[in-house]
């Protein structure tokens, strides 16, 4: 069982920046995949970014691929989202997730591709 933390989230005015991290521990596999999402009050789980863990291929939501970096490094097993520029409509609980599909299934896309989870990092943005 693979578990994720999340930390990096906070208050910050609009046109700031955060870095948030997620630190797997547990077995991951080359072939997986990791996400972030968020979820907004009221609304579903909204798919943020992905990156392989065998390479460096990533996958950005058309929303934020201006503003976001997703990274990752492999000693520490942790993922990285930075974040550029913040937006009041930013604001939302950000979380890290694990696929055991490769990164070129769509499924990755969605949270029904993702079987572990972490308990989120809030972002919120003031204007």
């Amino acid at each position: 069982q693979v578990q994720l933390v999340e930390s990096g989230g906070g208050l910050v005015q609009a046109g700031g920046s955060l870095r948030l991290s997620c630190a797997a521990s547990g077995r991951t596999f080359s072939s997986n995949t990791m996400g972030w999402f968020r979820q907004a009050p009221g609304k579903e789980h909204e798919f943020v970014a992905a990156i392989s863990l065998s390479g460096e291929n990533t996958a950005y939501a058309d929303s934020v691929k201006d503003r976001f970096t997703i990274s990752k490094d492999s000693s520490k097993n942790t993922v990285y989202l930075q974040i550029r520029s913040l937006k009041p409509e930013d604001t939302a609980v950000y979380y890290c997730a694990l696929s055991r599909f490769p990164f070129g299934s769509g499924i990755v896309r969605t949270p029904s591709g993702y079987t572990s989870w972490g308990q989120g990092t809030q972002v919120t943005v003031s204007s």
